[in-house]
């Protein structure tokens, strides 16, 4: 595997240190597996979002995008097999009651040798029972047999016992799509093949080994269906998969650090699925999924609901439920892999360490950061700072040496830095840094827009 600077260690201290991501309910001694976004770090994860959404839906010629409620009719999640099917197979551990799922277990043992996707529970008991996996925590050997646990969490609606009804936090964004699949044709006049887009909020009742924002139980999710006739399936999910691999080259991923990984072991539902892989900290990962769903989703909400989800051909009149090509990624877990991509140590003259994140420039926080050399030269930074904020997000430090400013704003991957000094005054250019190479040239307020504006756009 390949040798990086990066580990989940640097990156939590790093994130926690400058505002990037913080524990959840820190001062209550915190939740497990939740964790809070900070200044920068809630900027960043929006760019992302942004860059996604122009790419899957502004610059496709036919997606539409919806944001659905989180809380469904429980209905939904029956048709959708979520309430008899979405489960974990999990053991406790008799010595210390924690709990940990199966899969994992095998798949850690093994360092990604075995497939535990392609395994019965019966078998993933034997492989643990034979290759004696012992518990992560307190290295134990006594589990209990494996059991099942749905992952929906589980509420209810109304004011009085006698009038709850159950319902679920939605474990995935994808149903809000499929159910407004006519509402979104009808109102748009969209023709098959069209694609329903949608970022937001899932939650799911996981027993996770850490790993940071890996996986969390309350996550984003940036999900793309595409609607499609029978017999253009095939190849609408080999351009999804190209699209979707091309998205985090143009992100600033290299091609080494990501990999396809077809399923060995397809979902009922599913003709074809594949993953693309990064290449975390922890080792290579799930980032994203493409899935051929088939025409079982609308196929199940017409049985389940009672109503119509055939798509009707407006040219030769043609009626048929369309199939699905799905293209699903979580915001938290590319989050992570920007951070890890980005994460650099460069060594300097005289022995210093420069840590830096090398985002690509659209999705760092701060476009920019104007810094006065002097305290005294504060007031022409702040102008062009008033100036810079009507196109740009950017910041402002005048704290501390220079140099410490620089160091500051390289940690949190701003990729210009932009300082009124003596020659400000007398001809109003600034100097502008370069996060990356750290060389610098001189602009006026009118071409730092220019230069702003071409270098930061996705």
């Amino acid at each position: 595997m390949e040798k990086r600077a990066v580990t989940m260690e640097k990156l939590v201290a790093l994130c926690k240190a400058r505002g990037i991501i913080f524990p959840g309910s820190e001062i209550y001694g915190g939740m497990g597996n939740t964790w809070d976004y900070g200044p920068v770090g809630v900027e960043i994860k929006n760019n992302i979002k942004r860059a996604w959404w122009k790419r899957f839906v502004q610059e496709s010629d036919n997606s539409f995008g919806v944001d659905a409620a989180i809380l469904m009719n429980s209905r939904v999640w029956e048709a959708s097999g979520h309430t008899t099917s979405f489960s974990d197979p999990k053991m406790d551990c008799k010595q210390c009651k924690t709990r940990h799922r199966a899969d994992n277990l095998i798949e850690a043992h093994s360092k990604g040798a075995v497939n535990p996707d392609v395994m019965s529970n019966e078998d993933m008991e034997a492989y643990i029972r034979e290759h004696k996996v012992h518990c992560p925590n307190c290295g134990g050997f006594d589990w209990t047999p494996i059991r099942t646990f749905n992952l929906m969490f589980e509420t209810s609606r109304g004011v009085t016992d006698e009038s709850q009804n159950k319902i679920y936090l939605r474990p995935e964004t994808a149903q809000g799509e499929f159910v407004n699949f006519l509402n979104v044709q009808r109102t748009t006049r969209a023709k098959v093949p069209f694609g329903i887009a949608q970022i937001g909020k899932a939650f799911r009742n996981e027993i996770t080994p850490g790993n940071f924002i890996f996986r969390t139980i309350e996550f984003e999710q940036m999900e793309h269906q595409w609607f499609c006739k029978d017999g253009t399936d095939a190849e609408f999910y080999a351009q999804f998969k190209e699209k979707a691999f091309t998205f985090l080259v143009d992100l600033g991923f290299k091609k080494e650090h990501l990999r396809f990984h077809d399923h060995d072991k397809l979902a009922h539902y599913a003709k074809a699925a594949c993953d693309i892989q990064y290449l975390y900290p922890m080792g290579w990962q799930e980032l994203n999924g493409i899935h051929n769903r088939t025409d079982y989703d609308l196929s199940r909400h017409q049985e389940y609901s009672g109503k119509t989800m055939t798509y009707i051909d407006p040219v030769n009149g043609e009626r048929f439920i369309p199939y699905v090509i799905e293209y699903s990624i979580g915001a938290d877990r590319l989050m992570l892999a920007v951070l890890s991509e980005a994460y650099d140590e460069e060594p300097l003259e005289g022995g210093d360490v420069r840590n830096v994140l090398r985002f690509h420039p659209a999705i760092a926080a701060y476009k920019a950061a104007v810094l006065p050399l002097q305290k005294n030269l504060s007031p022409q930074a702040k102008e062009l700072l008033a100036t810079l904020k009507k196109y740009f997000s950017v910041t402002y430090d005048e704290a501390g040496s220079i140099g410490k400013r620089y160091r500051r704003q390289d940690e949190i991957g701003t990729p210009f830095c932009i300082t009124a000094d003596f020659d400000t005054v007398e001809n109003g250019t600034f100097t502008v840094r370069d996060r990356d190479t750290m060389s610098q040239i001189r602009l006026d307020a009118n071409g730092i827009i220019a230069f702003l504006t071409e270098k930061t756009a996705f």
